[in-house]
């Protein structure tokens, strides 16, 4: 079990009549991700609610924002019980096989074209064999074609301009590898929060994408990018792509600056700091 401990802090600046925003920062309760406690501090005294998907657990934050600055705190701990497995034992599961919320899945989304992407997955790993492995080389492809780059992409790039463009962040990374795997009938999802242990040469720590593959019955981390421990990922939420979970989303006129992030390893309550590393096992931490 890692105990992770963790802020967000999120800055605008909304011009008159005010705004509506909708976010999703809190942390995911999922069967093996458990919020051991959470504050949230808003600097204007406006009511809100939050809201949990029954299907996703994706949780919403919603609030109308008067005129002025409008500063939006969220702090946690969260205990992260990852469940392992040999990547040898993990198979891919039959379509007609799937339960029924998994096949959204394996369909094309906006940002994520896998039909148009077909030909390319098959040449390139039609040939591997079936299971986590294949998975595998879809990341490690991905990762290997495509170069890290703040700020090289914007709210419309998609899998295709990836294939391209080679090059993108986080974001980019994990449409094209969730793409690749469609294509080949390989349910894949579009999973978001913040990571512990990412290479500080890469900035201050941000809001991190990454990729969950049904193989097995139970959905498995991956992290196409390359940039962060797998083992170190604090959910916030899951979805098609990036459409279905954005960390916020604005509506009327707002300005914003860059969030402010703190996360670290803590020790649990019997004193035992457990530090997230790179694991050759296949990580979960979620099963439907």
């Amino acid at each position: 079990m890692v105990r992770l401990q963790f802020s967000v802090e999120l800055n605008y600046e909304v011009a008159p009549p005010g705004g509506d925003f909708i976010f999703n920062v809190h942390a995911a309760h999922t069967q093996q991700q458990v919020v051991l406690s959470e504050n949230l501090l808003l600097s204007q005294q406006v009511p809100y609610t939050i809201d949990t998907d029954p299907a996703s657990r994706n949780r919403y934050l919603r609030l109308q924002a008067q005129p002025g600055p409008l500063q939006v705190r969220y702090e946690a701990a969260v205990d992260i019980y990852h469940h392992t497995a040999s990547p040898a034992e993990l198979g891919e599961v039959p379509v007609c096989q799937l339960p029924g919320a998994v096949l959204p899945y394996i369909y094309p989304s906006r940002y994520c074209q896998s039909d148009r992407l077909q030909k390319l997955a098959s040449n390139e790993f039609g040939h591997l064999q079936q299971g986590y492995s294949r998975a595998e080389a879809i990341c490690q492809w991905v990762q290997q074609r495509v170069s890290f780059e703040s700020n090289s992409s914007h709210g419309s790039t998609s899998a295709i301009d990836t294939v391209v463009e080679r090059v993108g962040v986080c974001r980019d990374f994990a449409h094209l590898m969730i793409a690749l795997c469609r294509a080949l009938n390989l349910p894949a999802r579009f999973a978001t929060g913040i990571d512990y242990g990412a290479d500080p040469a890469l900035g201050p720590p941000d809001f991190h994408a990454y990729v969950e593959v049904y193989l097995g019955h139970r959905w498995y981390l991956f992290d196409p990018s390359g940039t962060a421990i797998p083992m170190g990922f604090v959910r916030f939420a899951t979805g098609r792509d990036a459409a279905d979970a954005a960390f916020a989303m604005l509506f009327g006129s707002v300005t914003s600056s860059a969030p402010t992030i703190h996360i670290r390893a803590v020790p649990d309550g019997y004193g035992q700091l457990v530090v997230p590393q790179h694991v050759s096992q296949a990580l979960s931490t979620d099963g439907l």
